[in-house]
């Protein structure tokens, strides 16, 4: 589909037109219309409520609200949830600058995975500017530790994400994957993973009021010794792959592709949250620049 060389672009890009979705949300299980649009260089990935008079929420790590089953943005009263695998398409995809055009409160979470907003994107093309592209480079390492879970971001030569789960369950026990974004292998690797929880959990969920859009066409659902789902894994290791989108979707909210290495093991939404914040309070721990040579190369 033409995006083999999107991480070559040195100069910042957005999407050549605007399209549109819709779909249901996960935990609100309410139907919502979602269009990705244009947008000016330097603008980022901006949300808007389109039924709140376009109200405008920036994708940023100052707006991240509550992180427990999913990243939710608030400003100014006004929530975005369910961010977390649309902005990993946009980042996975190589798009810089993204306005996108929501009805309602939640992103829909179509197939659970990145695979529809990854083809939303193939849909509208995308298009260089004439800005430079600008890169969060991370110059020292920076932890975050609690109990069994942990996780870090360190000086790298590209973004990487090291990750590892450990799930008490047949079909997933200890699981680790090390993804280089690079050569449009984030299609290919990474978008197609699913969400997955266990049945017991989603029954507590909707005693709360939340998972009430979910359903066997957009999450993995676990028993006790296998799933309820008849469409087998798309990957051995679909589970750990979904962890690692994740964490791309998550630290799209630093606002610019990344140079530096994630560690993650046994993380969650709230870890990912408090160690971008803990970063972005060390000054000396990062610098953002527009020349990165070595980065996004397809070989060497």
């Amino acid at each position: 589909m033409g995006f083999e060389n999107e991480f070559l672009y040195m100069r910042q890009t957005t999407l050549k037109k605007p399209v549109s979705i819709a779909g249901i949300g996960l935990h609100t299980g309410v139907n919502v219309k979602m269009t990705l649009s244009p947008a000016p260089e330097n603008t980022g990935y901006v949300f808007i409520r389109t039924d709140l008079d376009n109200f405008e929420i920036p994708a940023s790590v100052e707006y991240v609200s509550h992180c427990s089953y999913a990243t939710t943005l608030l400003r100014g009263g006004v929530l975005i949830s369910t961010c977390e695998h649309l902005l990993s398409a946009l980042r996975g995809c190589g798009v810089d600058n993204c306005f996108i055009e929501l009805d309602g409160i939640e992103v829909p979470i179509l197939d659970g995975s990145s695979r529809e907003f990854v083809r939303m994107i193939y849909e509208a093309g995308i298009k260089e500017q004439e800005s430079p592209r600008r890169f969060f480079r991370v110059l020292k390492k920076v932890e975050i530790i609690e109990d069994s879970r942990k996780i870090s971001i360190e000086p790298a030569r590209n973004f990487e994400v090291d990750c590892t789960i450990d799930f008490c369950h047949p079909l997933i026990g200890r699981q680790s994957y090390v993804f280089e974004l690079r050569d449009g292998n984030f299609v290919r690797d990474i978008a197609t993973a699913r969400t997955f929880g266990f049945l017991e959990e989603v029954e507590k969920l909707r005693m709360a009021n939340l998972a009430r859009g979910g359903s066997l066409e957009n999450a993995i659902v676990l028993t006790r010794d296998g799933m309820l789902n008849k469409e087998p894994l798309r990957f051995d290791d679909e589970f750990v792959r979904h962890k690692v989108l994740d964490i791309i979707g998550d630290f799209a909210l630093l606002g610019m592709p990344i140079i530096g290495k994630v560690f993650a093991e046994r993380s969650g939404h709230a870890l990912h949250a408090a160690l971008m914040s803990k970063l972005l309070k060390d000054s000396s721990a990062w610098q953002i620049t527009e020349h990165v040579h070595h980065a996004f190369q397809l070989s060497g």
